[in-house]
């Protein structure tokens, strides 16, 4: 049988780039439907406080207002009660007391938290009114500090432990009682920062009283999860609630989950019959999207004096902003989950406390909980290999995990209880390409070496990459009466390439050109159930589903043929030329595409994937004035099968640098007030096209995952999962004859001058 060169593996170009680069994209904020009105959200100025009332009057009677809603117009609908917004990761009964209302009732609790909602015939217009309601607070002392908030001073909810929302325990083995040649315990910090993606979030709602419908243009990553959220939020039917996905100007994590923005904008479509748009500004993005990253641990390593690792042991403060929602208890599980990475580490006890404090909610940041814990990890193996005189790169090496060893069973967390595995891999292989490719044994000469003026320093690090999250995935695939293929998928188009990935998938399986085959992805409207993009899933879960609906369609084409042919479906066969044969018999795809076959399937998997790797960094530090010059960076993941190099090489090199804004630029900084203040691009700093050209990374697929038929594993995450600890190990190695140790992010030039100035060996400079 003639078969079509192989498509999946190949580096093809992204098939939905050319409709965005040539204008023809359609985002949420380009849908203009007749009669639209437009919603400004009124925030409060103050971080906690007791809200005692709010006054719409004035700014009901403003020019082309047609509705102001507070926590009192809303209860009204609603018997008296205000929606509150469900968790949707790990929702525990402990949780539920802490999960923010759509609109402040009787307490603020970070500045920017909503508490009305302004409708208007323009933008302008509404918010000229949301200027003009007005509202008394009792202003309480803010709580601004995970210290702070584990004091109890002033609680922010009426809990049994003062401002601790929960503690998760991660353990394997008996960390507590072990004992070995060497010892070292270090803090270490992670700021506060965001995805801040390119477009900020936005919907249109649309109310169809005849109907009985909410229909919401702009959902994202999670359609399916935040359609059954509004609908038991505003008391409606399941099916009478569609969500529609249109391009999406970047997620990270943050973009789709469902925020009180969710509710209030088809709340007031609802009340007022009318569509109602909302499209948040700048500083709203930096005020009251999902924050993340913001930790701070305390650690012990265990060691053998060879270097072997016995035990992890100690705890992280994780502060969680104001409430609990959506998926903010993950970067909290994952940093204690995943804190061994992708090395055999017996023993194991880390708690991971989440803390409430006056400020904006976190949820999940590309690499919830791994960047922070790799930041961890990784800064103290290398001020262990130091101290008992080991190459960190033998350090690690000894300690990987063996591919012997796989499945490899990681420490157990609770609340609930979950025991995950590392699936397949060859750890040791992927270090030593990594470091041939990025040529280690020829750099490592200037390790700590003064040239022009600036130090230089290497470092190597190695990662895991956890993916395949969300249990299932749905698909509904058909062949059309002009032969095409059209397939439905659930998994969502966050800007990961999904479309060129899925078509890759589905034209090898059916021996198509790419051109024959259609992705729809996401929206409500196409499948009854589907869960989204996030956790490393677009691929793995996505993939697997299209791959087993063209199986199911392949097979139900087979039986259809055979009985059109009067042969039996074993002897039907697919050949390139978009024909099938039974013998001397030919029938094209176009025939069959009259008889409306199609195939709706689910794929289930109760495992995750485990993409790993390793990176390198080369950088230079100029000691007069903290400025670090990233010389080289390379990182290499293995992703089981790579589906597409191209993107799979995007992707890498794209999170390497939203990690070195995070290592170097980004602060999300709060006053002692709870004031933010870095609000605006003028105050918080992101990495620009030109700030780090050295990037490099490279994609492999070494071992497949036993758990997907694809055998491919996420690789979404992994490129920013090692940055902060490959990076400031390299400065570390740079400025090591100063004994010079950071340990805290983000490491800016004022920050790194200050730790020259202040340390022993300044007089070298």
């Amino acid at each position: 049988m003639k078969t079509r060169p192989q498509i999946v593996g190949t580096p093809l170009e992204r098939i939905e780039d050319h409709r965005l680069l040539t204008g023809k994209a359609r985002f949420v904020d380009d849908i203009h439907i007749e009669g639209m009105l437009h919603a400004a959200i009124v925030r409060s100025p103050v971080a906690h406080g007791l809200l005692k009332g709010v006054d719409t009057q004035v700014a009901r009677r403003m020019p082309g207002v047609h509705g102001v809603f507070s926590a009192e117009d809303i209860a009204r609908d609603f018997g008296g009660v205000v929606p509150r917004i469900a968790i949707r990761a790990i929702r525990i009964p402990e949780l539920e007391p802490i999960e923010q209302w759509a609109i402040a009732t009787k307490k603020v609790r970070y500045v920017g938290e909503p508490i009305a909602v302004v409708v208007a015939d323009s933008p302008a217009e509404a918010e000229d009114a949301a200027d003009q309601v007005t509202f008394e607070i009792e202003s309480l002392e803010p709580v601004t500090g995970w210290r702070q908030s584990a004091a109890g001073t002033s609680p922010l909810f009426d809990l049994p432990v003062t401002n601790r929302a929960i503690t998760y325990t991660a353990i394997k083995g008996n960390a507590r009682d072990c004992q070995g040649a060497y010892t070292r315990k270090e803090r270490f910090r992670v700021q506060r920062h965001s995805g801040f993606p390119m477009e900020t979030r936005g919907l249109l709602a649309v109310w169809e009283s005849n109907a009985q419908r909410m229909t919401v243009y702009g959902a994202a990553k999670v359609p399916f999860f935040a359609r059954r959220t509004l609908a038991a939020a505003m008391r409606l039917p399941l099916d009478a609630v569609d969500m529609i996905e249109v391009d999406v100007g970047g997620s990270f994590g943050m973009r789709g989950e469902f925020y009180p923005e969710d509710f209030l904008v088809p709340f007031a479509s609802k009340r007022l019959n009318r569509p109602v748009k909302w499209i948040e500004d700048r500083r709203e993005s930096l005020l009251g999207s999902n924050h993340s990253r913001e930790m701070e641990s305390e650690l012990e390593i265990v060691c053998e004096a060879n270097g072997r690792v016995l035990a992890l042991r100690g705890s992280v403060a994780v502060d969680a902003g104001a409430y609990v929602r959506a998926a903010g208890v993950i970067p909290g599980r994952f940093v204690a989950l995943m804190l061994s990475g992708p090395y055999d580490i017996p023993n194991i006890h880390v708690e991971s406390v989440l803390y409430l404090t006056n400020k904006a909610p976190v949820g999940t940041y590309r690499g919830p909980g791994l960047f922070e814990a790799d930041f961890f990890r990784e800064r103290l193996f290398d001020c262990a290999a130091r101290d008992l005189g080991i190459d960190p790169v033998q350090f690690r090496r000894v300690n990987l995990v063996e591919e012997s060893q796989m499945p490899y069973r990681l420490a157990t967390l609770d609340f609930p209880e979950e025991t995950d595995e590392l699936d397949s891999g060859n750890y040791r292989a992927t270090l030593d390409q990594c470091m041939r490719e990025f040529g280690w044994q020829e750099k490592i000469g200037l390790q700590g070496r003064l040239i022009d003026g600036k130090y230089n320093g290497l470092a190597v690090g190695c990662f895991i990459d956890g993916g395949a999250g969300g249990l299932k995935e749905h698909a509904r695939i058909e062949l059309e009466n002009d032969g095409q293929v059209t397939v439905y998928v659930g998994s969502a188009s966050v800007g990961q390439g999904l479309v060129t990935i899925l078509t890759q998938i589905a034209a090898d399986a059916l021996q198509l050109p790419v051109e024959r085959i259609r992705i729809l992805h996401g929206s409500t409207t196409y499948l009854k159930e589907g869960v989204g993009s996030g956790y490393s899933r677009s691929t793995v879960m996505g993939g697997s589903v299209v791959l087993l609906a063209v199986e199911e369609l392949k097979r139900r084409m087979r039986d259809a043929a055979a009985k059109k042919l009067g042969c039996s479906p074993d002897e039907i066969k697919f050949e390139r030329d978009l024909v099938m044969t039974a013998g001397e018999k030919k029938l094209g795809w176009e025939q069959l595409g009259s008889l409306g076959l199609a195939a709706e399937v689910e794929f289930v998997n109760h495992h995750h994937t485990f993409a790993y790797g390793a990176a390198a960094a080369h950088v230079a530090v100029d000691p007069r004035t903290g400025k670090v010059d990233l010389i080289d960076y390379f990182t290499l993941e293995d992703l089981g099968r790579v589906i597409n190099p191209l993107t799979a090489r995007g992707q890498a090199v794209g999170a390497a640098v939203q990690g070195l804004g995070g290592v170097f630029l980004e602060n999300l900084y709060y006053d002692a007030d709870g004031q933010l203040l870095s609000g605006t691009l003028a105050d918080y700093m992101m990495p620009t096209a030109t700030d780090f050209p050295s990037v490099r990374a490279e994609a492999i697929g070494l071992c497949p995952s036993p758990h997907n038929p694809l055998g491919a594993k996420g690789g979404g995450e992994g490129g920013v999962i090692p940055v902060g600890g490959v990076i400031v190990n390299a400065i570390a190695a740079a400025l090591v004859t100063m004994k010079i140790d950071p340990k805290e992010l983000p490491l800016t030039p004022e920050a790194l001058w200050s730790l020259i100035q202040s340390a022993d060996g300044r007089s070298s400079v």
